[in-house]
């Protein structure tokens, strides 16, 4: 937890379910993408009721490369352990395919459980995957995709742990056939259903409307991605429960790093820079030094 003290919050995973079921009638549920500890924090801070676990960012961040399968599953869960530690809002993770066949897929969803995880996705692409709005992608066979689902509706220790079905056949297949997918998934046990990559309004509409009554649809706002930027009450309206905002605190990191850099390259200092900076003091009280110095002085006698 933010100030390492434990007990004092609800069960993150209960309070997603329950802000999910709430999202019909309060609005979807907003989750912008974290891909370290500090930028769960922020999202944390910022007021937001979840964090997603971006494996995009996640892949740049402990590599400085693409979102094309490069990371394993305990690099991975490594990094959902470190974010859910520094937040007390529900924590729902990017697990791309499970890194394997079924089997991989159960040992995936314990890790992820362990790791304090309250929602796991997993997708249908073939391992390495690709982002899901990268081209070139492939997908298993739904057959395979539904023993995944089972496995990972089996592997769960907590009920409330929520499994995200991902299907990214819209781009290889065909709408129809992602939306036939998105069926057999909930079947098998999904909680919340997630159609990557529509490209037009028309599309979402039809996902939104064939899926509708199965439970939670997840859409997914792409920064730059194929998926046109409806707005936040247009989601609402067409019943998606819930919205990812997956690269946004990435990409604002990166202009803001590139910023400060081209400032100290010129000057030779980042002084001029620094008035638009937090302060040290200031960065300082983000983090949790004052209440970590409470807790020390306590532990002290």
């Amino acid at each position: 937890m933010s100030d390492l003290e434990p007990g004092a919050a609800p069960a993150p995973r209960a309070r997603l379910r329950a802000l999910l079921a709430a999202a019909p009638q309060a609005g979807p549920l907003v989750a912008p993408g974290a891909y370290d500890a500090l930028s769960a924090r922020l999202v944390e801070q910022a007021g937001f009721d979840a964090v997603y676990m971006t494996g995009f960012g996640t892949s740049a961040a402990l590599l400085g490369g693409p979102d094309i399968g490069l990371l394993s599953a305990g690099e991975m869960a490594d990094n959902v352990r470190r974010l859910a530690a520094a937040v007390e809002v529900p924590l729902i993770a990017d697990a791309d395919t499970g890194y394997g066949n079924a089997l991989n897929v159960r040992r995936t969803v314990q890790l992820y459980e362990q790791a304090g995880v309250a929602a796991i996705q997993i997708e249908d692409q073939v391992t390495p995957k690709r982002c899901g709005h990268m081209s070139g992608k492939e997908v298993v066979a739904l057959t395979e995709m539904v023993g995944k689902i089972h496995a990972a509706v089996d592997a769960r220790r907590d009920p409330d742990l929520v499994i995200v079905a991902r299907t990214d056949a819209a781009a290889v297949d065909g709408l129809d056939a992602a939306i036939e997918r998105a069926h057999a998934f909930r079947d098998a046990g999904a909680d919340v259903l997630f159609v990557e990559a529509p490209t037009s309004e028309a599309d979402i509409e039809r996902v939104a409307a064939e899926l509708a009554g199965g439970g939670p649809l997840l859409f997914n706002w792409a920064e730059g991605g194929r998926t046109p930027p409806l707005s936040l009450a247009r989601i609402g309206e067409l019943g998606f429960a819930l919205v990812l905002f997956p690269i946004a605190t990435l990409l604002a990191a990166t202009a803001g790093m590139r910023s400060l850099l081209a400032t100290l390259r010129a000057d030779g200092t980042p002084a001029a820079a620094l008035p638009a900076l937090p302060s040290f003091d200031e960065f300082t009280d983000l983090v949790g030094l004052a209440r970590l110095r409470a807790l020390e002085q306590r532990y002290a006698g």
